[in-house]
């Protein structure tokens, strides 16, 4: 069975350059946030790309330490940044566990997909890996899909793979 891939890009797939057939990738972001889905797809952007340059990118989420507020916007739950700087930590452990000898590894903070958008950006990715997975619908209506907002605000192609099987 084939993996399940969905590969969207904002351009006609037919113009040069746009992302079909012909194009060729060389620099990747891959975006983790260290689930089975998000492992998934670095499998697939390191079997698929194999000769492409990959970049793993981690956005501890600002949100972890922050509640929503009436206004729509977020309060910070505990007003001690320790508690950020210690998940800040942790992740960037992770992520260099992750990586293998030759790629390289960016970590951030800040909202996920404004993370990912800018290091796409500033390293001149021309294609981001992200996976998929299935939320719950309150997480999903109070959070959003992170893959979901990276396809519709990036201006390179998205490569979205989900886990086969449906597991999360």
């Amino acid at each position: 069975m084939t993996d399940p891939l969905i590969f969207t890009t904002s351009t006609d797939a037919d113009e040069p350059g746009s992302g079909g057939p012909g194009r060729s990738f060389s620099r990747i972001v891959v975006g983790t946030d260290f689930s089975p889905a998000a492992d998934h797809a670095l499998g697939v952007a390191r079997t698929r790309f194999p000769g492409a340059s990959l970049r793993l990118v981690h956005v501890t989420d600002a949100r972890a330490v922050a509640t929503p507020d009436l206004g729509g916007g977020v309060t910070p739950t505990i007003p001690n940044p320790a508690l950020l700087q210690t998940l800040e930590d942790a992740d960037g452990d992770r992520l260099a566990r992750l990586a293998r000898e030759g790629e390289e590894t960016e970590l951030m903070v800040g909202d996920p997909v404004t993370g990912l958008l800018d290091a796409a950006r500033r390293w001149e990715a021309d294609l981001i890996v992200v996976g998929t997975h299935s939320r719950g619908a309150l997480e999903h209506f109070l959070l959003g899909s992170t893959a979901e907002k990276l396809v519709g605000r990036s201006p390179v192609p998205v490569l979205t793979v989900r886990l086969p099987g449906g597991r999360r």
